[in-house]
């Protein structure tokens, strides 16, 4: 039997000083091995999700559990919920002028090697797994050596999150509309990035709005969320049929 790594419960969460609540009682099991691929309409909270989950301010969780490979991190910082082996891709990647990518991911990794209490890479080593890792995802080894998305491309932006994750090697990765913004070549890559990313050890949350990326990320699950909460759940022909149907005939229903 597979290891659960994600097990949310119950979940209600709501917009901080607002008091909307957008999350309505959200139940998702992810376990090791599977790739689920959650779709909506807009305003359902499929990016209201990935965002509690990661424990971005801003949201208030007023219910519910979230057990991350059998660890409740409601209580846990952003940065504890990484080295725990939580990561988000975002929509829209940040830039951080003055920081290299290679000191950024550097950094990163030695943190969570300190706070699992392994001992931290080498320069060599690191430089290695560099390489290695950016011609998994055909990074160009310039940009891996630039300031963090500084200067690049949309395409490029988003090849460069799965190079982060590629150097992270998360046990839970929440790909958050990856595919906006993409040419449908820079799609084929990042998906190719993905697809050699997945093991038996880890699991893929893909939040998109378009079947077209789950041509290329095949999902064991689709889920779709509506009015915070999943209403149905199916394997990828579900995503077929919210091609072709659209979401009325299941929030009709």
């Amino acid at each position: 039997m597979s290891k659960t790594l994600l097990d949310i419960k119950n979940l209600h969460a709501e917009i901080e000083d607002e008091g909307k609540q957008i999350l309505k009682g959200l139940n998702l099991k992810v376990n090791a091995g599977e790739v689920h691929a959650i779709m909506g309409p807009n305003g359902a909270g499929k990016s209201t999700l990935a965002s509690v989950v990661s424990g971005k301010d801003g949201y208030e969780v007023t219910d519910g559990e979230i057990n991350f490979d059998g660890k409740d991190i409601l209580d846990l910082d952003p940065d504890e919920r990484a080295k725990e082996g939580l990561f988000l891709a975002f929509q829209y990647p940040v830039e951080i002028p003055g920081v290299s990518n290679i000191n950024f991911l550097r950094t990163a990794l030695n943190e969570i090697k300190d706070y699992r209490g392994e001992e931290q890479i080498s320069a060599k080593d690191f430089m290695a797994m560099v390489r290695e890792k950016s011609k998994l995802v055909e990074l160009d080894a310039k940009l891996a050596s630039r300031a963090v998305n500084e200067g690049f491309s949309g395409g490029e932006k988003k090849r460069n999150e799965i190079f982060q994750m590629a150097m992270l090697e998360p046990k839970v990765s929440i790909l958050d509309e990856t595919d906006s913004g993409l040419d449908i070549d820079a799609l084929r890559t990042v998906a190719a990035g993905v697809n050699k990313l997945k093991s038996e050890n880890n699991a893929v949350v893909v939040i998109t709005h378009y079947q077209r990326l789950l041509d290329y990320i095949v999902p064991d699950f689709v889920h779709v969320l509506a009015d915070g909460k999943i209403v149905k759940t199916g394997d990828k022909s579900l995503a077929l049929e919210l091609e072709e149907k659209g979401y009325d005939w299941l929030t009709e229903a």
